[in-house]
């Protein structure tokens, strides 16, 4: 149950994160339905890759394909000025990264994977959908510049990939407690540490 509920979850918010952006860069309505689809399910293919599952495996989940594009519809039909005030919302992001990391460690520790392919399976999950998307959409992916975003995931994937939670409330409550520190994070304006590539004279 909690497995399908973070999907779900998952799903809902990062089509609507990959509709936004798709949106932001002008793309027309089949780059939005596309470059949705992909920030949604992208982060699951490269974890059934990376982990042994069937990448094949994605195109099983009918039932959230539609449930995708029949948000993406909903959520295109909106009025522009609705749309607009949303794109400021970084919420989407953060419960999409939070629900799929959750999810992502789920699958590893489902296969008696070491801890640390646990932990990868979290972050890849959790963020590689977006990942693809600022790609496609020629930006810098945030991931990687905006924030504390990846660590989150990492975080999630530790504590369960050391076992420390063993109930389906523990795994809701990781998910929330995610979701929290992301939202935080950037709220404080957290931000990990940055090493530029200078000239010469830099230290």
């Amino acid at each position: 149950m909690v497995w399908d509920v973070l999907n779900v979850i998952g799903t809902l918010a990062f089509c609507i994160s990959g509709a936004l952006v798709a949106m932001e860069v002008k793309y027309d309505i089949m780059g939005i339905y596309i470059l949705g689809l992909i920030t949604a399910f992208g982060g699951g293919a490269v974890r059934n890759l990376m982990i042994g599952l069937p990448v094949a495996d994605v195109w099983q989940q009918t039932p959230l394909f539609i449930i995708a594009l029949v948000a993406m519809t909903l959520f295109i039909l909106l009025p522009k000025s609705f749309i607009f005030h949303m794109k400021e919302w970084s919420i989407f992001d953060a419960i999409g990264l939070s629900a799929f990391a959750v999810q992502g460690a789920m699958a590893a520790q489902s296969m008696d994977m070491p801890l640390l392919a646990v932990m990868f399976a979290a972050s890849i999950t959790g963020a590689g959908g977006g990942i693809i998307r600022d790609v496609l959409a020629q930006k810098r992916p945030s991931v990687f510049t905006k924030e504390v975003y990846l660590l989150w995931a990492i975080v999630a994937g530790f504590i369960i990939g050391m076992d420390w939670i063993t109930s389906d409330i523990g795994l809701y409550l990781v998910f929330a407690g995610i979701l929290a520190l992301r939202l935080l994070s950037q709220r404080c304006n957290w931000n990990l540490p940055v090493r530029e590539l200078g000239g010469p004279e830099s230290n």
